[in-house]
This record gives C-alpha cells, structure tokens and sequence, in this order.
C-alpha cells in the first residue's frame, strides 16, 4: 500500500504576523500529531483593534501520514 494521509484543521493567531501564527499552531500540533507532512493555508483573517491589526489568524489544513503506511 501506498502512503495514506489524513488532514486535520487548526487555527493558529499572532499578534505579530501571519507566519508566527502559522509557525504556532504547527509547533503546538507536533506536541501531540506525529508524522506531519504538509499545510496550507486556508483562510485568513485578523482583528481590528483602534484602526489597527490587534491579531492575525490562520486557519490551516495539515496533512500527516497515517501510521503503517509506507514513507518516501
């Protein structure tokens, strides 16, 4: 059999940039998802706060290969 993934949607948020927030849900995911393979984007969107960008956030969809399936 070949690989078998399987995806996952987080939703990460920074108050710095769209990288950090993305580079923050996919650290706190890796604590407890193993085999994380790829991501991408899929919305986002930030909050307003006196004219001003408060927060970014990203919602991901990652993929991870699914345990027994053979790897690259």
């Amino acid at each position: 059999m070949d690989q078998v993934y399987k995806k996952l949607e987080l939703v990460g948020s920074s108050k710095n940039s769209v990288e950090d927030a993305i580079a923050g849900a996919l650290a706190k995911a890796g604590k407890t998802v193993r085999n994380m393979r790829w991501f991408e984007v899929a919305e986002i969107r930030g909050f307003i706060e006196n004219e001003k960008v408060a927060y970014y956030q990203v919602t991901l969809k990652v993929g991870f290969t699914v345990e027994g399936t053979k790897l690259p």
